[in-house]
């Protein structure tokens, strides 16, 4: 089941209205009942894959009590190692086993040998790269004693399940989560209020912007022959805004799904195209998954402890992982490497943390030239690197990068009707930039209107758009 479907606003009422008449004195039949509806939620897109989820489920739950009881140091960091490569082999088969054997066989192909590759013809589970990184960041944190773990297998099947971030995160922390599960919930209308309206603007940015651009961005990319350079160009930044308003929007939605349910998610985004370099993008964009790379990759690494040039190369490994963790794909190795190569002289001249503290013109309605410039500067860097992620070979990659910079074709043969939408965006994420959890803090005169007219505009665009899945969902 996705977001932006109409099985999805039948569920989520039925399901609301359930929890809450359970009753906030009954936690635990709460979190049984929210087990089964994620599993459900879950099921509803192929039903096979829910005992895969199970199973994986199953594994982390135990791993995580054996560690936490074995007090022999080498025992215990045994079975941490065998719980990472049991996730590990689930991505690998199923995510990963065609992308090597190809490239081994492009390999052997490169000394004169024909090999025929085997490959398996099967689907990727949905969200698969998240909840394999939910189970291995729990029994990290049993393993380092920053937590306890749950004896309760049905509290650990939620914190992993949990349906508003099973498939597309944020990915969740045992630290952060767990506790909200195990206390009791009260239904607080104010935070309710503060869910439907990141539901709204989610859909908004889902539905009205994502999906609105979707169909231009792919004829630019699927036939970038066909297109002049500027077209292409823009082409590129509209894919810049699709997949901020798709995997933002996603995120949107499931921050303000768990807020109805009583739950506080982490932030996934922060306004990343007001960065005003690209350590501070990474700051914002998908910030569930840079931290987790931070905690559980980096710092195990040596993080910058040991100097330059050891920092250096574990940003290499960290962006290089994460391009690759994005899908089996030397696009999104190459679009990783990128990011490295632009966070690398930040880090070397000990720049990457100097915009951490305050937004953008915080104290100001408008930028100054030198925000404005470093903000336009750190958006075309970004999606520059964008192509190699959307285009579906390096080929197709550097076809449109070659034509943009030539600017092969000056007839722009796209539309340019969309850039109200992006507009839109721009503007209300402006007014709300300095705190990404409450959208649409508006006066009532304002706000009301406002929400109309974006409902009106979410259901056409639902009623005129086929359903479109999260990019993210590939992930």
């Amino acid at each position: 089941m996705i977001f932006n479907s109409f099985e999805f606003l039948i569920f989520l009422p039925l399901v609301f209205l359930i929890y809450w008449l359970i009753g906030s004195k009954k936690t635990q039949w709460q979190n049984n009942f929210i087990v089964v509806c994620s599993y459900f939620f879950y099921g509803w897109w192929d039903w096979r894959f829910v005992f895969l989820l199970l199973l994986s489920t199953l594994i982390d739950y135990y791993f995580g009590i054996i560690v936490h009881q074995t007090q022999d140091l080498k025992r215990r960091k045994t079975f941490l190692w065998l719980s990472i490569l049991n996730n590990l082999a689930v991505l690998f088969f199923f995510k990963y086993f065609n992308f090597f054997t190809a490239s081994f066989s492009q390999l052997f192909e490169g000394f004169g040998m024909k090999i025929h590759p085997y490959t398996l013809d099967i689907l990727l589970p949905v969200g698969i790269s998240f909840y394999t990184f939910h189970g291995m960041s729990y029994v990290f944190d049993v393993y380092h004693r920053r937590i306890e773990p749950t004896k309760h297998f049905g509290n650990y099947a939620l914190f992993v399940s949990f349906f508003p971030l099973l498939v597309a995160g944020p990915i969740e922390r045992a630290s952060h989560l767990l506790p909200q599960i195990t206390q009791r919930r009260i239904f607080r209308t104010h935070q309710a209020i503060e869910g439907l309206k990141l539901i709204l603007w989610g859909f908004f940015k889902k539905v009205v912007l994502a999906d609105t651009l979707a169909p231009i961005v792919g004829g630019v990319f699927d036939h970038y022959e066909d297109h002049s350079g500027i077209s292409l160009l823009i082409g590129a930044i509209y894919f810049s805004f699709q997949i901020y308003g798709d995997f933002s929007g996603y995120s949107d939605i499931a921050l303000g799904t768990a807020k109805l349910f009583g739950f506080e998610l982490l932030s996934n985004f922060k306004f990343p195209y007001f960065s005003r370099d690209i350590a501070e993008f990474w700051r914002r964009w998908h910030i569930s998954l840079s931290s987790w790379f931070r905690d559980y990759v980096y710092i195990p690494l040596g993080g910058s402890k040991f100097g330059k040039k050891k920092a250096v190369r574990n940003t290499i490994i960290i962006f290089l992982i994460s391009g690759f963790w994005h899908g089996a794909s030397w696009n999104f190795i190459i679009w990783g490497g990128i990011h490295a190569l632009l966070f690398i002289p930040l880090l070397w001249l000990n720049r990457n943390r100097k915009n951490i503290s305050e937004v953008v013109a915080s104290n100001r309605w408008f930028p100054n030239f030198r925000e404005l410039l470093s903000m336009g500067l750190t958006f075309g860097l970004v999606t520059f690197a964008w192509i190699f992620f959307r285009s579906p070979n390096l080929e197709t990659s550097f076809g449109i990068l070659q034509k943009i910079l030539t600017m092969d074709g000056k007839k722009i043969d796209i539309s340019l009707n969309e850039f109200h939408l992006i507009i839109i965006v721009i503007l209300v994420d402006w007014a709300q930039r300095k705190d990404e959890r409450k959208v649409l803090r508006f006066p009532k005169w304002i706000l009301v209107p406002l929400s109309f007219s974006f409902l009106d505009q979410i259901i056409a665009s639902m009623l005129h758009f086929s359903e479109q899945e999260f990019i993210y969902f590939q992930f």
